[in-house]
């Protein structure tokens, strides 16, 4: 199966005003700007899907997804960059910690990390509050295409080096990538 597709649920600022469903979902965690809508729409093959945007810090509500009543993505307001107060990020810190730990749909989170940087500070950070509390996590490296065919094997080997477990290349543009990943969730959920 090479693409799903999938429609926009509701977006909820905090857990009580998430969806009732019992799919299997798969919060997205990532820096702003990372992919993370990007990834959504080339997995549904709509490129009008998720908001996609070049200013960082545009999500700000967890947005849902359900992928052909197979699972449910949700998209979260990125970490590491947003022009708002430090209340308003004390709030959403609050919000994201309580949909994360009692969300029981949850069946892996996913961390993204750009190909082009160096695993950042807060990338570090979030995976080490997850692991705190032992939740499931993988992870996707995106913008595979902006790197060089021979440098994607050692980003890859570097990014499970310092976080473990599964690690994904992708790409918004190869499909190649998607394939894999989407094959990757469905495995997952049956």
């Amino acid at each position: 199966m090479n693409q799903l597709s999938a429609n926009f649920i509701i977006s909820a600022e905090k857990l009580s005003q998430c969806p009732d469903f019992e799919l299997p979902e798969f919060p997205l965690l990532g820096r702003s700007n990372v992919g993370k809508s990007s990834f959504i729409n080339t997995i549904a093959n709509n490129k009008k899907l998720a908001k996609t945007s070049n200013t960082p810090g545009k999500t700000r509500l967890i947005n849902f997804f359900n992928f052909q009543d197979m699972f449910m993505i949700a998209d979260l307001p990125g970490y590491g960059y947003a022009k708002v107060s430090k209340e308003a990020q004390e709030k959403w810190q609050k919000y994201l910690e309580e949909y994360l730990l009692k969300r029981k749909q949850i069946k892996s989170l996913i961390q993204f990390i750009d190909a082009r940087h160096d695993i950042q500070k807060n990338d570090y950070q979030m995976r080490e509050w997850v692991e705190s509390y032992n939740l499931p996590i993988f992870t996707i490296v995106t913008k595979m295409d902006y790197i060089s065919r021979g440098k994607q094997t050692q980003v890859l080997a570097n990014v499970k080096k310092h976080l473990k477990g599964d690690v994904l290349a992708f790409s918004a543009t190869d499909r190649f990538y998607c394939e894999k990943i989407i094959e990757y969730l469905i495995n997952m959920v049956k």
